[in-house]
């Protein structure tokens, strides 16, 4: 029920007490105190499990649980805002996208795996950024070689580049330095050298179609292929800056310890991670089918697939084995026709937490559009910021906005928040359209009134603003 903003400042794990994390979310997201509170409390215990005895911290097990509630008033944003708390793994599946093997559809042991990509991934760049610094200074003494040569004479004829190379470096150490002096201040920018680089979009193309089930099989199939083929080498001529950025990443991925970085992300996985199961209720059987009416293809299979990772097992990934038994598993769904009792009794044992969040009201709606720091009226007040337009909300425009959101919801399906997105992009089409004319206004004034105005079309009209709002 927010728009997204800047990552909030990292704490200490032991300073994200339960009330400093709900203050954190109150940032960002309006209301839902219960959901708040929920996933306060199990962050919490994250830390705290830390904290006990080596033989008791591997038999407590995260208390996962279920958000229930209609779409756009929060629930994934709750989730995403946690794991920024503490820069935990963090991995967002749907549950619709799943089938049980056998059917066409995606193997439920690739959030497991998406989870770790994505933390080796960011953990790989953080190792890279750490190392820069060593990696540049590497870098110019390469470039100082590529440079030195061009710096002194032309081959003689007969002389070959080995020995121009030897002549170079047996020159005075001050025509290195000079030469390293002219480089830092950026007067060989315009100098181009031949550069020899890894191709690293060289190798055979290998694409692998993969059933659910197959992954397993796909999973080391092209890093096998990938060491019968030789690494390509490009030679390219590049300018100077263009060269050092080549060669410092270069340098950068030889100073950096993959089998450590691996290592630890596998640990933060296993120990911090957040999986955020959404759509949960679609693979809920339905009433009707229970009692007879036809089998739900698949739904309690992928119930029971997803249901020993939820539980604690080992997933087989191209980096080793990664354990499931103490990863965060958030789950949410509208439930608008099953109900968390359709699930499984195994899963809904699973998830011993449910917290139902409550539809937005129109008092909500009003501080959604005021409060969180990237809210939708200040987005658009930057975008026509960019044509020289000054656009204002009043007060009463902020209220009649939400009124108007608060009404079309009740009227129609309820997609809380995101009705606000609707809205305002009917009422600005007219400004956004207008705001690069030469002549126009610079100064654009919207209130109660221009809401109604531009609005009272669409909304009088009930089939209308179905279609439009």
């Amino acid at each position: 029920s927010s728009a997204p903003a800047a990552s909030p400042g990292l704490r200490p794990a032991r300073d994200l007490t339960p009330r400093a994390i709900v203050e954190e979310l109150d940032r960002y997201i309006v209301g839902q105190r219960a959901a708040k509170r929920a996933v306060a409390v199990a962050l919490r215990n994250r830390w705290r499990r830390q904290q006990v005895p080596v033989e008791l911290r591997n038999e407590i097990a995260p208390k996962n649980i279920i958000l229930i509630g209609p779409t756009g008033v929060g629930k994934t944003e709750i989730a995403r805002r946690l794991s920024m708390l503490t820069e935990s793994p963090f991995h967002k599946v749907e549950a619709s996208k799943f089938t049980e093997v056998g059917y066409v559809g995606r193997d439920v042991e690739s959030m497991v795996r998406e989870l770790l990509e994505m933390t080796i991934t960011l953990d790989k760049a953080r190792a890279h950024e750490a190392v820069q610094e060593k990696a540049r200074l590497m870098a110019e003494e390469r470039m100082l070689d590529l440079l030195l040569p061009k710096a002194g004479r032309a081959p003689e004829p007969g002389e070959n580049q080995i020995e121009l190379v030897t002549a170079a470096a047996s020159e005075p150490p001050s025509t290195r330095e000079k030469l390293r002096s002219l480089l830092r201040q950026g007067k060989l920018d315009q100098r181009y050298v031949d550069l020899e680089i890894q191709d690293r979009g060289g190798g055979p193309m290998v694409e692998i179609f993969s059933n659910a089930g197959m992954e397993e099989m796909g999973i080391n199939f092209k890093d096998m292929l990938g060491g019968l083929f030789p690494k390509g080498i490009k030679r390219r001529k590049l300018k100077v800056p263009e060269a050092m950025d080549a060669l410092a990443h270069e340098e950068a991925q030889g100073l950096v310890d993959m089998e450590k970085v691996v290592k630890c992300a596998i640990e933060k996985v296993e120990q911090a991670g957040i999986i955020f199961i959404d759509e949960i209720d679609k693979i809920a059987s339905r009433e009707g089918a229970a009692r007879g009416g036809g089998p739900d293809v698949s739904r309690e299979g992928v119930q029971r697939d997803i249901l020993p990772i939820v539980e604690g097992s080992t997933v087989t990934t191209k980096y080793g084995p990664v354990k499931t038994d103490h990863v965060l598993f958030i789950a949410a769904g509208a439930f608008h026709v099953s109900k968390p009792a359709d699930l499984i009794p195994e899963l809904q044992g699973r998830f011993p937490i449910r917290v139902e969040l409550e539809p937005l009201r129109q008092e909500d709606l009003v501080r959604i559009l005021r409060e969180p720091r990237n809210s939708l009226v200040r987005q658009y007040t930057a975008l026509l910021e960019t044509e020289g337009v000054s656009l204002h909300f009043t007060d009463d425009a902020v209220a009649e906005v939400a009124r108007i959101a608060a009404l079309v919801n009740s009227r129609t399906q309820d997609i809380g928040a995101r009705r606000l997105h609707t809205i305002l992009e009917r009422l600005l089409d007219p400004v956004s359209f207008e705001a690069s004319d030469p002549g126009r206004s610079r100064d654009e004034v919207v209130d109660a009134a221009v809401v109604r105005a531009r609005l009272k079309e669409v909304v009088e009209d009930e089939d209308l603003s179905r279609y439009i709002l």
